[in-house]
């Protein structure tokens, strides 16, 4: 399985948010964390967005976002 990485700017131009906003998201529990890459760089785990607007395109709810966004996150610390 081939992990894609998406830093912040490709983040933005995908959601069509900034940075703020995205962070928002985060805290609401809406939009997954991103990952460490080392150092001070961090990225998103591409699947993990993809799910994430697909759920949003499907029509899920606010609720039903963030049980998905917990479950990529639990996801993260069984593949590890």
């Amino acid at each position: 399985m081939e992990i894609q990485f998406w830093r912040l700017p490709a983040i933005e131009a995908n959601q069509g948010l900034k940075k703020s906003a995205i962070q928002d998201r985060i805290n609401a529990g809406l939009f997954p964390r991103p990952v460490s890459l080392g150092g001070n760089a961090v990225a998103w785990i591409s699947d993990e967005v993809q799910a994430v607007n697909a759920a949003r395109v499907a029509g899920k709810s606010d609720d039903e976002v963030r049980a998905l966004v917990t479950r990529l996150h639990d996801a993260r610390r069984v593949a590890a």
